[in-house]
């Protein structure tokens, strides 16, 4: 019997049904075991890669709080625990690292120990692993704990660097340099030095009333004009 133009047309698409769902179970028999591993292995690696961040945030949170009894404890003139310190101070987090090593060496010179402070100090001035503001707060720390026994240009040498406007640590290390600068008679470097750290309002108050009267003393003009005032 012939097929009318309606029969063959479904006769067709059946015709074309069979043989996809004949192409789809051959691929599925050649590659479906693969399919399943590489799904599988997709899942196990989300799910390791969620508990990794659960992991992470959780071991960051304790790090954390662990840091801020530290930091506690030393504000408060106390010692932190030891084993608490030395193990922030190998943690992987180097904003952690760095700032527990700055608290085991500042305890370290509380005790008097200033040999034990300056020699950290001076490695974590030269640990190329810390950010950079770090070493240099290390650095003028480590100075600070020398002063006495460097000769005023070895100051000048380390710290003139940091000592400009606009640097973190512009009024620790720009009040030692000034300081050297004395030490050394010359006061035509000083005086400037000094009226630039009163005058700027980035500057530690402390540091800006003593500088404004180190200033005044050596006849450099240290007062903010309202033009000044304003623009702070």
């Amino acid at each position: 019997m012939a097929l009318t133009p309606q029969n063959s047309e479904a006769f067709m698409r059946e015709v074309d049904e069979a043989v996809r769902q004949d192409q789809l179970l051959t691929f599925w028999q050649r590659f479906g075991r693969w399919i399943v591993i590489l799904v599988i292995l997709g899942l196990v690696a989300f799910g390791a890669f969620l508990y990794w961040q659960h992991y992470t945030k959780t071991r960051s949170e304790a790090v954390s709080e662990q840091m801020d009894k530290v930091i506690a404890t030393a504000v408060g003139g106390g010692t932190p625990d030891a084993k608490d310190l030395d193990k922030l101070t190998n943690a992987s987090q180097p904003g952690f690292r760095a700032s527990a090593l700055l608290v085991k060496a500042g305890a370290a010179a509380r005790k008097g120990d200033n040999k034990a402070a300056i020699a950290a100090y001076q490695a974590m001035a030269n640990d190329s692993a810390l950010d950079q503001p770090y070493r240099d707060l290390a650095l003028i720390r480590q100075t600070t704990l020398e002063f006495e026994s460097l000769q005023p240009q070895q100051v000048v040498d380390r710290l003139k660097p940091l000592a400009v406007e606009g640097a973190p640590w512009f009024g620790s290390a720009g009040e030692l340099v000034a300081i050297a600068y004395m030490k050394m008679r010359k006061p035509d470097l000083a005086g400037p030095l000094f009226a630039a750290m009163a005058k700027d309002r980035n500057v530690p108050q402390s540091i800006r009333s003593r500088a404004r009267q180190m200033a005044g003393l050596l006849g450099v003009d240290a007062v903010e004009s309202p033009a000044e005032a304003v623009k702070g």
